[in-house]
């Protein structure tokens, strides 16, 4: 993540990750979530603050979850039911129940699959927010198999030459195993930016790179501006809460990032039954996730063998002026984890205000222990 979203180490406060999935846990039991959903809720949002993806970690995520139970979008006990399937496929019906518990289950049917035909893949209709996309591709990992997902959002993006948002973020994310490097994990929006980091960086008081959103005239913004508030249109040549796709302008090739956008609503939306990010838009998600087995098409040692010597390809290439190396997806996460294990998640002042009010409104302890 870049700089300009991470907590200041001097305002940072770092938090035990044991005490944080206890008072997270805490927090969906008191919304009427099932036992056995809320530690894995908890999971999926601890794990992404562990390898540093703030955006979709507690401190952005789980208040938005406590309105949607509150408000009623999301169902703390849906009847989720596969409503199609065949040995490689499904399709289910998430019935409102938040992303970050029912995608998982529908990633193990993936990999039920996979482990007898090679390929699983399952999509999912009527969901609510997945959380991080690479969570859910990640699950494949410790199966010796390649995971993929993909997630058709609300709008909140301009197609390419579009003055009016009908693009969600719509995240892509794969994970595949290594042998004795960490895995490849690709986990990116299809937009410029996270919509998530607009709210990280108005926490922190920090400007937009140009070229991140537009105006209201669907012109990007190619200098340096203020986020805009959450909705907020702004007039012609004022900043507006648009993100453009990746690539920014048509020169640049946010064509390329509008196409891809269009290909998750077409296997996450339009291929579930559920619609698109657009129709019936917010608050549904439609998903896509899909294992392969890599023993399916290789052998399996083989293909360990040679994603380390390409990963260490990667890493041996010669750095830009500037820059003491080159990373690949999934290295920086995985020295995150590292760090954090060791010395706690930092957490901005105004998240453990936050957690502090929201225990004390659910009468529920406040447990959240320094590192």
């Amino acid at each position: 993540m870049l700089e300009r979203f991470k907590v200041p180490e001097d305002l940072a406060v770092k938090v035990q990750e044991g005490t944080l999935r206890e008072t997270v846990t805490n927090v969906f039991r008191h919304m009427g979530v099932p036992e056995d959903d809320c530690h894995l809720a908890a999971d999926v949002l601890v794990k992404a603050d562990m390898r540093g993806v703030e955006t979709h970690g507690v401190s952005n995520m789980l208040r938005s979850y406590v309105t949607g139970y509150r408000d009623g979008s999301i169902n703390p006990t849906p009847n989720w039911r596969v409503v199609r399937e065949t040995p490689a496929t499904a399709n289910i019906d998430s019935d409102r129940g938040l992303g970050i518990i029912v995608t998982p289950k529908a990633m193990d049917i993936a990999i039920e699959k996979a482990k007898n035909v090679g390929v699983g893949m399952v999509t999912i209709s009527n969901g609510r927010h997945l959380g991080m996309a690479s969570y859910h591709a990640m699950m494949a990992l410790e199966h010796d198999m390649i995971g993929v997902c993909m997630t058709s959002c609300p709008p909140s993006v301009l197609p390419t030459f579009g003055a009016e948002p009908s693009r969600g973020t719509n995240p892509i994310a794969l994970a595949a195993p290594a042998g004795e490097e960490p895995p490849f994990v690709f986990d990116a929006a299809t937009s410029t930016v996270a919509g998530n980091k607009l709210g990280l960086a108005r926490r922190l008081g920090n400007n937009l790179m140009g070229g991140w959103v537009a105006d209201t005239d669907g012109v990007p913004i190619m200098d340096e501006v203020e986020p805009p508030m959450p909705g907020h249109q702004g007039g012609s040549g004022q900043a507006s809460s648009f993100l453009l796709p990746v690539g920014s302008t048509r020169e640049m090739g946010s064509h390329k990032g509008y196409g891809m956008s269009c290909i998750v609503d077409i296997l996450g939306g339009i291929l579930s039954g559920g619609g698109y990010g657009i129709n019936p838009g917010r608050p549904n998600f439609g998903h896509y996730v899909a294992a392969y087995s890599i023993e399916a098409f290789m052998d399996t040692a083989e293909f360990k063998r040679t994603m380390d010597e390409w990963i260490r390809m990667l890493e041996s290439t010669k750095p830009a002026k500037g820059h003491d190396r080159v990373i690949y997806p999934g290295r920086l996460e995985a020295e995150e984890t590292a760090k954090r294990e060791a010395e706690g998640i930092p957490f901005h002042p105004e998240v453990i205000d936050w957690f502090k009010e929201i225990c004390g409104e659910l009468s529920i302890p406040y447990g959240l222990t320094k590192a």
